[in-house]
């Protein structure tokens, strides 16, 4: 039986296309791009391609752009470039959602004396920009707000973002780790300083990224030592890995019309086909500004964990909003900030397809997962009372 795989937030599968790119560079062309003979010297121009190829998705200069081992390290770069510029500065904002490869760091920061202010979210995941606006300072040296959540697919306002920062002078990041390839980016237009992306998310390899800093932006290098990538970021370039992620994005940018069409129609299908087929079930996050391919819903009084071991005996993935904290099972931080029910929240699924799924993956899901939910609720511990707390329960995650 073949995996029905809708868990493409989490990471994707490589394109036979991307891998076909790579091959050369794992085999014949594995010199160095530094060295000064030519077997090692020659590969340096595939980089550069690669680095046109990721520039042309994003409309923003080749020079821009600076590779990295993903997007934990573009984020934490980012973050870390911007206060090292600006030491006098010890203010950073933030959401309540963001992924933790950015609440972590700005946990650490505040340990070490920063003060961070974290935006709240209403019940669709929306940000309200009058409380951003509220809380910039004359001490604020960043604000790092994600382009799209990776749980719910809720895009926030970037250009609305940027004004009100840009209008006062402060730096800004995104996290664009999850919109990138599926939705159209411009960062000739789009005034943030810093932008993640990585490539394991657009059809690329594991262990690529890349840190876009607009030219004039203040940069300090987060990983030190040798001169690669013009000195901002030192260590021997991963040079098929780059040459894999030059080539997803050119297939992305190829691939467009198609995640926004072909991969939106099948999620609206797998969506309105769920909510009519089983009762007491919620869509979490707005349904109008969100990515093309993502679905979040949540199913009353049964858990997440339980309906992905269920699901997983059909061979059929996708992922949970629950995780295992402190020995016992807590809804996810994004669901937690969103207020959604906690008779609700333990039982979200999100669905992320890609262009790679079919409309036969969806018929199967459609048919399999209200049966998984039926008897999962006939065995249900929990309480009938709204928001009631579910009964306690050893960890059961690895």
């Amino acid at each position: 039986m073949t995996t029905i795989y809708f868990d493409n937030n989490a990471t994707t599968k490589i394109d036979p296309l991307v891998l076909k790119e790579m091959m050369p560079f794992l085999t014949d062309y594995y010199g160095n791009p530094s060295s000064m003979h030519k077997f090692g010297g020659q590969v340096s121009s595939h980089i550069a391609r690669a680095r046109h190829q990721l520039a042309s998705l994003l409309n923003a200069q080749p020079d821009e752009i600076i590779f990295t081992a993903g997007g934990t390290e573009s984020d934490n770069t980012a973050i870390y470039s911007a206060l090292e510029a600006q030491p006098g500065k010890k203010h950073l904002i933030t959401t309540r959602v963001e992924h933790p490869a950015i609440l972590n760091v700005c946990r650490h920061l505040e340990q070490r004396g920063y003060d961070i202010t974290y935006l709240g979210v209403d019940e669709k995941g929306l940000l309200d920009l009058e409380e951003l606006r509220a809380a910039l300072r004359p001490d604020t040296a960043l604000v790092t707000i994600m382009y799209a959540n990776s749980e719910t697919g809720v895009i926030f306002p970037m250009h609305e973002i940027a004004k009100i920062v840009k209008e006062r002078g402060v730096m800004l990041h995104t996290d664009a780790v999850q919109a990138v390839g599926k939705i159209p980016i411009n960062l000739e237009t789009l005034p943030v300083d810093y932008l993640s992306l990585s490539g394991h998310k657009i059809h690329g390899p594991k262990g690529i990224g890349a840190l876009y800093v607009r030219k004039g932006a203040t940069f300090r290098p987060h990983m030190r030592g040798g001169h690669q990538e013009h000195g901002r970021r030192a260590g021997t370039e991963n040079t098929a890995s780059i040459v894999g992620l030059g080539k997803a994005a050119e297939l992305a940018q190829l691939s467009m019309e198609i995640e926004n069409t072909g991969v939106k129609h099948m999620r609206d299908t797998l969506e309105k086909g769920l909510l009519k087929a089983i009762p007491e079930s919620i869509i979490n996050g707005d349904t109008e500004s969100r990515l093309p391919n993502t679905t979040n819903i949540s199913f009353k009084h049964v858990e997440g964990e339980a309906i992905l071991l269920m699901m997983d005996g059909f061979e059929i993935a996708a992922s949970s909003g629950s995780a295992c904290t402190s020995g016992s099972l807590e809804p996810s931080h994004v669901l937690r900030a969103m207020g959604v029910p906690f008779t609700y929240a333990h039982g979200s699924i999100r669905f992320s397809l890609s262009r790679f799924n079919d409309d036969k993956e969806i018929k199967i899901v459609l048919k399999e997962l209200p049966e998984i939910i039926k008897r999962l609720r006939e065995i249900s511990p929990y309480k009938d009372e709204e928001g009631a707390e579910a009964p306690k329960r050893p960890c059961t995650c690895s």
